[in-house]
């Protein structure tokens, strides 16, 4: 627990703290959270209040907060060397880690470049198509095509990879361009199709997109399976297999940013082998290090890294890093959360658990506010309509989400919303009777 009383902390947070995605204005009324301390798969507040963590602490706990393999690794490597430098250099627990990752990734995947967040491991690997084309003869290829509603980090290259207006709009004279083709987002979807009678046209004008443009076109970029911070947008079956053939078919490299669906989130270890399908560039952070502590990676094929080899004075190299560039103690957190994955067998034994979850958001369904459920894996999100029928949403002045997840809190359950998208992410190691306690907090809060 906290040395210090709430009434400090908080006075502490309203004078010295700026949140992310928080508006001040309302942060203080809203009840914000002083956590002091967590156990399993709840958080403790500076109040003693016990909370069960929906949402993963965004979306990043997958087996719970304390676990003691994950930090007897970590105290066992603090007797070691907590951080030494990547650059130039190599340490055991990343090269350790690295081959790890690249046993348990589909081929061809070979190489692995460490970062520290999800933003950066997107960064990597744009930078890294752009100069791969640069000195492979192609100098031309440097456009790249994403999806409406994408997200890809809070960088200048992956803001500019995303097209969330709330979120990216305000940074467009900082933003190079690129080429967007529609959301699959059925339930309002921007081409005005039915879903029963839609033949996916968003694809369609993906492939033509990847057609007009392809001799230039550096690389697809995808958030394979589950378009996150969009509101939980998940994809048609085969959606991710069509858009490999399209990057095939116009020569284009192929980026997946798992960093919200890898290690299990999907039922899978990693999304795109729901598909059997294998990018260019995998993108992996947060589960990474089963929610400890700030690592990212970014696995790539020889092919890729072959580009960048060369004489240093021919500067082929890749002129980009971090200061924590494979550092020791998120590694050996990513070990010990990987041996956990795999001995436990957690992925291989969730589809009774998604099931669990998927019959007991049912009963929600019918509920005058909610719009419809969305579901991949373990990951859901509700939308909430101020009229069902029409599919009005509510003002965004009436801030519902939010609304249901405080009334979600009274139940013991924390849960953050995106915008009217009431969210839950639980960590993999939810049992039955925790997910029946966090449906009905969400229940509860549509009542309240």
């Amino acid at each position: 627990m906290s040395p210090y009383s709430r009434e400090t902390l908080v006075a502490w947070d309203d004078a010295f703290v700026w949140h992310p995605f928080t508006p001040h204005s309302v942060y203080r009324d809203e009840d914000p959270l002083m956590i002091v301390a967590a156990e399993g798969h709840f958080l403790i507040d500076a109040d003693g209040r016990r909370l069960l963590d929906g949402v993963s602490s965004l979306w990043c706990n997958l087996l719970g907060h304390r676990r003691p393999e994950i930090d007897a690794a970590i105290q066992d490597q603090l007797g070691r060397v907590a951080h030494a430098t990547f650059l130039g250099n190599a340490g055991a627990p990343g090269v350790i880690l690295a081959k790890r990752l690249i046993d348990l990734a589909p081929s061809p995947l070979a190489k692995v470049f460490f970062s520290d967040n999800g933003s950066t491991s997107v960064e990597v690997a744009l930078k890294m198509a752009h100069q791969f084309w640069q000195q492979s003869g192609a100098p031309e290829r440097t456009r790249f095509l994403t999806v409406g509603n994408a997200y890809h980090g809070d960088t200048v290259g992956a803001v500019s990879l995303g097209s969330i207006d709330l979120f990216h709009a305000r940074y467009g004279k900082l933003l190079f361009q690129t080429d967007t083709a529609p959301s699959p987002y059925c339930y309002r979807c921007p081409l005005g199709q039915d879903r029963a009678t839609c033949q996916q046209e968003c694809l369609t004008a993906l492939e033509r997109l990847a057609e007009e443009h392809g001799p230039e076109l550096a690389a697809i970029v995808l958030e394979p399976g589950l378009q996150g911070a969009a509101g939980m947008i998940t994809q048609p079956e085969g959606y991710m297999r069509r858009v490999r053939e399209v990057a095939d078919r116009v020569g284009a490299l192929l980026i997946f940013d798992e960093v919200a669906v890898g290690f299990g989130r999907t039922g899978s270890l990693f999304s795109c082998q729901r598909e059997d399908v294998t990018p260019d560039f995998l993108c992996l952070a947060k589960g990474l290090t089963g929610g400890y502590l700030p690592l990212a990676a970014t696995l790539t094929t020889q092919r890729i890294y072959d580009a960048f080899l060369g004489p240093p004075e021919e500067g082929r190299t890749f002129f980009h890093g971090h200061t924590y560039t494979g550092n020791a103690l998120g590694a050996v957190a990513a070990l010990a959360t990987l041996e956990i994955l795999e001995r436990e067998e957690i992925v291989e034994n969730l589809a009774p658990k998604i099931a669990y979850l998927a019959d007991a958001l049912d009963r929600l369904r019918s509920h005058p506010m909610v719009g419809e459920i969305r579901q991949l894996g373990l990951g859901a999100g509700i939308e909430l309509v101020a009229d069902k029928k029409s599919k009005e949403p509510y003002p965004p002045s009436a801030r519902m989400g939010m609304k249901v997840c405080l009334g979600a809190r009274e139940r013991g359950v924390f849960l953050r919303p995106l915008g009217d998208v009431v969210v839950l992410m639980p960590p993999l190691t939810i049992t039955e009777p925790e997910i029946d306690q966090l449906v009905g907090a969400v229940e509860h809060g549509l009542n309240g």
